[in-house]
Parts: C-alpha cells; structure tokens; sequence
C-alpha cells in the first residue's frame, strides 16, 4: 500500500512540475458563446411551442366534437410545422444581419 502511495506522489510531483510553467486559462465563456446558447434556447422554445399549441388546440377540439385524437393528430402536425418555419425564419433573419 505505500508503494503505491510513493509512487502517486512521485507521479503527482512530475505533473505539477510540467504544468506549472504554463498560465492558468479562464473558462468564462465570451459574448459570443452566450449568444449562441440564447440562439439555441430561443429555436427550441419555438418548436416547442408551435407543438404544445398544436397539441392543446387538437385536445380541446377533440373533446368538443367527441373525437378520438383526429385534431390532436392533425393540429399537432401543424404545430410542428409552424415551428420549423419559425426556427427557418430566425436563421434567415440571423443571416440578413450578417
């Protein structure tokens, strides 16, 4: 048990003494990289959101008209749908700006 002991201390020293020479890098992520994860959330909240809508509207349809799950079926499409254009939207805005 201490030779295995000495040797991780030895080994530990060895790495302390190639690293230290080099600076320490801040990981913070930069503007740039906070901008890409609001892009990323925004682009998920629409899908998200167009088929939740798609969803509840097919739900309350269904039991309105005593159906089975056809509006849920249908609208949920739609719902989809209308969040891949919304997401194709913003990254066409996206480019636009650029």
């Amino acid at each position: 048990m201490t030779e295995d002991r000495t040797s991780f201390d030895e080994r530990l020293r060895a790495a302390q003494k190639r690293v230290a020479g080099k600076p320490i890098t801040d990981q913070k992520p930069d503007a740039q990289d906070k901008s890409l994860l609001s892009l990323a959330a925004r682009a998920g909240s629409e899908m998200l959101g167009g088929l939740v809508v798609g969803v509840l509207a097919g739900w309350g349809l269904d039991r309105w008209f005593h159906f089975r799950a056809l509006f849920i079926v249908i609208l949920a499409l739609l719902g989809g749908g209308a969040g891949i254009l919304n997401v194709w939207r913003l990254m066409q805005s996206l480019e636009r700006q650029e």
